[in-house]
């Protein structure tokens, strides 16, 4: 009151302009203005009346609103409190229309402050106000036990919830870890369940889901990122140790636990399909059980509020994919589980992503699909595309077969051999590369004598590779002599040894037994 006073006095008995107010009192433009108009609706003039107390003065600047009358039209709580979930709708909107059809209805200070009792009666998701199809929450926790029929053992589950923010309603799967193939798995059954996907996806931070946990920038698993852009959706991770960031998880799992898991804590369950049989027959139950706060089921809700504002599935869900960092090497091919795979010759050096699923491996840069194979199974096998091959022309390549057997010629005539060798062994001359280069680095372990020499005994042994080479070396065999070849003794002379005329005989008298036997 004393700075209302003061705003009074300098405007009205001193004549000071609003910006010298302002200065003076060091109180915003807009505030000098609310004080004055509010003086001047209350018919106040300065100076102030000596018998005029604080609190006087007070209830004419600020008079309180009307208590609730009983012939005013009745606040649709319920209504609001369903109609504020939809995306773009707004208190002040809503009491524009209840207006529109209550000429004598309340006024907006009454009117929000009723709807905010109500919503906090309600325990409004705990205080975080949810759009339709805006966010879901996901989560894991403990689970019933599975028994093993063959050992008798039982084994531990996992229960998996994910919640939508604005309808509550609820989706659940037991499995058996939280591992990256699980997780994929849940999620994408989870969105075919709904038939829709959220704008926005909260999990926990479990590895899975996010490598690196960071408050403002936290990292994301390369395959669950690969799996939001699939359904054109966003990860938003909550809060390490932040249960408040996603209540709604945290209540499902309660609930999950406390009304489908404490039914079935008396049967027993042999296998995971059997438990997630027994789950989904109680969790359609309980969607469809009507809440009391709300006077309608989380299905209810789901179908007017969160499907109609959630985002389309794509045709296919998305296929569950690996993701790791390669350097195409000299030969320009990537492996991938010992089989290595081409790429276009100019991105070698260059530092990858490869991409693989079932039957595909792709090859990204720079987040550009450069190309793609079928997964082969040939350990230490090739797959290389022609087009993919440097022309042979071309004087600017960097690794040409040439340049490869000069550098071993300089390593010894025996590594040049073995060299050789390997080229002409493979499809593609690139395609031993690697294994080239590996036998001409040995020089850092070992001396060029030594290579030569394991070369040349390689080469007697008809193994021409890089791991026949290191043998060698680590078993110290390039200076052994090689074992002499078995000596014949057919040619002695030996009491024991029949011949050939011997067997012939015995042929020649069998053959006359047959002819003079009837039988």
């Amino acid at each position: 009151m004393r700075m209302i006073k003061e705003v009074m006095r300098l405007r009205y008995g001193l004549k000071k302009s609003q910006r010298e107010i302002k200065q003076a009192c060091r109180i915003g433009k807009t505030t000098v203005q609310e004080y004055l108009r509010r003086a001047k609706a209350a018919g106040l003039s300065w100076p102030l009346p000596e018998e005029l107390t604080e609190a006087e003065l007070e209830l004419k600047l600020f008079p309180k609103e009307p208590v609730e009358l009983k012939d005013k039209p009745q606040i649709p709580f319920q209504y609001i409190f369903e109609e504020l979930k939809r995306p773009n709708v707004t208190l002040s909107l809503l009491w524009e229309e209840y207006k529109q059809e209550n000429s004598s209805g309340y006024q907006y200070s009454w009117f929000s402050e009723q709807v905010r009792k109500y919503l906090g009666s309600v325990n409004y998701s705990m205080r975080q106000e949810h759009k339709a199809g805006e966010k879901a929450f996901l989560d894991f926790g403990d689970s019933l036990k599975i028994i093993d029929m063959i050992t008798g053992k039982e084994i531990p589950t996992e229960i998996f919830v994910f919640v939508w923010g604005a309808s509550q309603k609820l989706y659940a799967e037991a499995v058996f870890s939280e591992d990256m193939t699980s997780w994929i798995k849940v999620n994408n059954n989870a969105l075919q369940y709904f038939g829709c996907c959220p704008k926005a996806l909260v999990p926990d931070n479990l590895k899975a889901a996010v490598i690196t946990a960071n408050r403002y920038e936290p990292v994301l698993n390369r395959t669950y990122d690969d799996f939001s852009e699939h359904y054109g959706t966003v990860i938003m991770p909550a809060r390490s140790n932040k249960p408040k960031d996603k209540p709604l998880a945290e209540n499902g799992v309660k609930l999950a636990k406390r009304w489908i898991l404490a039914r079935l804590r008396n049967k027993i369950f042999t296998s995971l399909s059997e438990l997630n049989a027994a789950i989904w027959a109680l969790l359609i139950v309980f969607n469809a059980k009507k809440m009391k706060r709300f006077g309608k089921s989380r299905d209810e809700l789901f179908l007017s509020l969160d499907k109609p504002n959630a985002l389309p599935l794509p045709e296919r869900p998305y296929e569950y994919a690996q993701w790791k960092k390669a350097k195409v090497n000299i030969n320009y091919h990537v492996c991938f589980q010992k089989h290595d795979y081409s790429v276009p010759y100019t991105y070698i050096h260059n530092e990858v992503e490869i991409k693989t699923t079932k039957d595909l491996l792709e090859v990204y840069f720079k987040g550009q699909r450069i190309c793609s194979h079928r997964i082969s199974r040939v350990i230490n096998g090739y797959s290389t595309v022609k087009e993919h091959m440097p022309p042979s022309h071309q004087k600017h390549l960097e690794w040409p077969p040439e340049r490869i057997l000069d550098w071993a010629g300089k390593a010894g005539t025996h590594v040049r051999t073995l060299v050789e060798k390997i080229m002409a062994t493979r499809r593609h001359p690139e395609q031993g590369y690697k294994s080239c280069l590996g036998i001409i680095r040995l020089k850092s372990a070992y001396t060029p004598e030594k290579i030569n020499l394991a070369c040349q005994r390689a080469v007697e042994y008809n193994s021409f590779s890089y791991k026949v080479v290191k043998n060698i070396l680590v078993n110290g065999m390039e200076t052994r002599k090689l074992p002499s070849a078995p000596v014949s003794r057919a040619s002695e002379n030996h009491s024991n040894i029949r011949g050939s005329d011997y067997f012939e005989s015995c042929l020649t008298e069998v053959t006359n037994v047959n002819r003079t036997d009837p039988n």
